[in-house]
C-alpha cells in the first residue's frame, strides 16, 4: 500500500467514528457547536477521489467550508487539432480545508471526499497557516506545474519575491530555471519558475524542509 492510501485509510475508521458520535447527540452541522466551546479552525490536507477535487471543492463551498484547491494552467490539444487552456490541481487528489476538530465529520460527508490526511498516530495533522497562506499567495505570482519527487541535486532558497523562504532542488529547463518543491505532508512535488538572481544555493549537508527559513552564503553559478 502506498504512502498516501495508508495515510488516508488511517483516518476513515475515524471519521465514521465521528458521524456515529454525532448521530447520537442529534449534532448534524457545525453550526450547532457553540463558538465558545470550539477549537480555532486549521488547515488539514483532505484526500479525494481521483479528478473530483474540484466537485469537492464546490461542495464544501456550498457548506460554507472553507478550502483551498491550488489550480495551474495547462495547454492541451484535441484530436482535431484545437488548443485548450485547463486549470488543472497542482496537486491531484488533494485539497486543504480550514476547518474545527468537530466540523471533519461534515468536511467528510461531501461527495468525493475520501479522508483528512493523518500524522503520527493516525490523528489528522494540521499544516501551519503560513505555509497555505505562502502557497496562496506566490503560486499567484509564480508559474507552478506538478513535478516527480526528486531526492537529488542541488539544494537552493527562494530569497526573494513570492515563495521567499521556501527551499527546493533546481532544475533547469531549456533557458530557464525552476525549483522543485516537496510538500512533505502529502509527499506531492510541485516546481516553481524562478530567476538566478533569486536564489542562494545551499550547502550538500543541508537537509531539504519545505518552508524552511534561514541563512547560507549566497552564490553563483548553478550548471
Amino acid at each position: 500500500m502506498c504512502g498516501r492510501e495508508h495515510r488516508a485509510a488511517s483516518t476513515i475508521g475515524q471519521a465514521q467514528a465521528l458521524d456515529a458520535a454525532d448521530d447520537e447527540r442529534g449534532q448534524t452541522s457545525p453550526v450547532d457547536v457553540h463558538p465558545s466551546n470550539a477549537q480555532p479552525s486549521k488547515w488539514f490536507a483532505l484526500y479525494t477521489t481521483a479528478r473530483h477535487e474540484k466537485r469537492v471543492a464546490e461542495h464544501l463551498g456550498q457548506r460554507q467550508i472553507e478550502c483551498y484547491l491550488p489550480l495551474y494552467r495547462s495547454e492541451r490539444k484535441w484530436s482535431d487539432g484545437s488548443r485548450v487552456t485547463l486549470d488543472l490541481p497542482l496537486f491531484p487528489g488533494y485539497l486543504f480545508v480550514h476547518i474545527r476538530r468537530e466540523e471533519r465529520a461534515s468536511a467528510l460527508r461531501v461527495p468525493g471526499a475520501v479522508a483528512v490526511v493523518g500524522g503520527t498516530g493516525g490523528e489528522p495533522a494540521p499544516l501551519p497557516d503560513a505555509t497555505i497562506e505562502a502557497l496562496r499567495e506566490g503560486l499567484t505570482m509564480r508559474a507552478a506545474q506538478p513535478h516527480r519527487f526528486l531526492t537529488a541535486g542541488q539544494r537552493a532558497r527562494i530569497r526573494s519575491g513570492a515563495l521567499s523562504g521556501f527551499e527546493g532542488i533546481v532544475v533547469r529547463c531549456k533557458n530557464s530555471y525552476r525549483v522543485v518543491m516537496t510538500l512533505q505532508h502529502i509527499m506531492q512535488s510541485y516546481a516553481v519558475e524562478v530567476d538566478l538572481e533569486d536564489l542562494e544555493l545551499l550547502p550538500s549537508g543541508k537537509s531539504l524542509v519545505f518552508g524552511a527559513l534561514g541563512s547560507a552564503q549566497a552564490a553563483r553559478g548553478i550548471q
